[in-house]
């Protein structure tokens, strides 16, 4: 196999040609095929739900950060998630493309589907009485995403809590079970890096069903749902990260020459985590402390991720508007809430951004059923999350550092 070709995105960008001729070529009789690109979309559901409640059990027994600086990075951050949010969100409302994505949603769902989600309101009351479960196991066998992270935060401020005052014996057995942890934590990891590379075969066969029934049209839709995503990472990165570089005093031109060959790094990779090596390096040359960019960069590169926060705020939206669904304002702050646990959870996973909007959607009562076509442009809108998460783990850092206080 050529060297390319071992691209995910490559393998995206193939599979999607071939849909398009194998859809041009035998037209609806491919329409049972589309079938195998829900199968994807359901398997990396049920492996990310147990991944988030097993990484944020073991993140609470294993930061340690001190009450200063910890408030600090946590004021930052979330000021920056809100901006992202806003963002996302406010983009959805005001451009609706989820509209232009209504005939895909129609060629991806039978008529009984689309009958059960028009003109649906949900009920956040309702949905919230369902989030406590009757029993701890329950969550796992309902995949229901909110009832384990409230599981998880229980369970390990309790576990915290028995090794501070626990026997020394009690504290090695805490010990061991975060190893465990860990280990659980990488076999989900491996488990959904494979699923992953199923997804091109989703956007195969889903490119054409959607072909075969409906030709071309349906997707010129994607294209104006990826302007819009790439439209909102740029005004983030423009508005917010700009705003801490001059709060901090540090030259706009300078630091976008310093940091140039991280991102196009990290565009290349598509992985904030992969690219943390040259992060850091860029922030040396920048001159940050080693502790302000250890902490932001590395011990808070899991609450920097803005790049998939506002994509989620925005796609839950434009995905609601395709299936002609309302959401009042609770369920909003709801669906919000769940983008930020959900990229705190798996933010180092290939493709995070896509696997935890599935969460979301199915937590709040949105259908799924259009993620296999979204998934056709997402290679795109991947890399954008990735250069803009990478660059909130660099102005973390950088509002972070008490040295530059002191300059400014």
């Amino acid at each position: 196999m050529p060297k390319f070709m071992k691209n995910l995105s490559a393998q995206i960008i193939m599979a999607m040609i071939l849909g398009a001729i194998l859809g041009s070529f035998y037209g609806k009789g491919l329409g049972p095929i589309g079938e195998i690109g829900k199968i994807v979309i359901t398997l990396i559901k049920a492996a990310a739900t147990p991944l988030l409640f097993f990484v944020i059990l073991s993140s609470i027994l294993t930061s340690e950060i001190s009450g200063k600086l910890g408030a600090k990075l946590i004021g930052i951050t979330s000021f920056n998630s809100i901006c992202a949010l806003t963002i996302g969100i406010g983009l959805s409302k005001i451009f609706t493309a989820g509209e232009s994505l209504s005939q895909i949603h129609s060629t991806m769902t039978t008529p009984e589907q689309l009958a059960k989600y028009a003109g649906q309101k949900i009920n956040f009351i309702e949905s919230f009485k369902a989030y406590f479960p009757e029993s701890f196991m329950k969550p796992f066998v309902d995949n229901a995403v909110i009832s384990l992270i409230f599981i998880a935060l229980i369970l390990g401020f309790a576990l915290r809590r028995v090794r501070n005052i626990g026997t020394p014996e009690e504290k090695l057995l805490i010990e061991k079970f975060t190893n465990f942890l860990s280990l659980m934590t990488k076999m989900f990891e491996v488990t959904l890096t494979w699923l992953v590379h199923l997804v091109p075969l989703a956007v195969l066969v889903v490119v054409a069903k959607t072909v075969g029934d409906y030709g071309f049209e349906p997707l010129k839709g994607l294209g104006y749902y990826l302007g819009v995503g790439l439209l909102g990472l740029f005004i983030h990165v423009v508005l917010v990260y700009q705003a801490w570089l001059i709060y901090k005093g540090i030259p706009l031109r300078v630091f976008w020459r310093k940091v140039q060959t991280t991102l196009v790094y990290a565009w290349g990779v598509n992985s904030s985590l992969a690219t943390l090596p040259l992060t850091l390096k860029s922030l040396d040359e920048l001159g940050v402390s080693k502790k302000a960019s250890t902490l932001g960069a590395c011990v808070g590169t899991n609450l920097n991720n803005d790049g998939i926060l506002l994509y989620e705020g925005m796609a839950v939206f434009f995905v609601a508007q395709a299936a002609g669904i309302n959401m009042d304002l609770t369920t909003q702050i709801t669906a919000a809430l769940i983008c930020v646990m959900g990229t705190i959870g798996i933010a180092g996973i290939p493709e995070a951004g896509f696997i935890t909007l599935s969460l979301v959607l199915t937590t709040v009562g949105l259908p799924t059923e259009i993620l296999p076509m979204l998934l056709t442009v997402d290679w795109i809108l991947g890399r954008g999350r990735s250069v803009v998460n990478v660059l909130g783990d660099m102005t973390v850092s950088i509002a972070l550092d008490e040295k530059r206080d002191k300059i400014v």
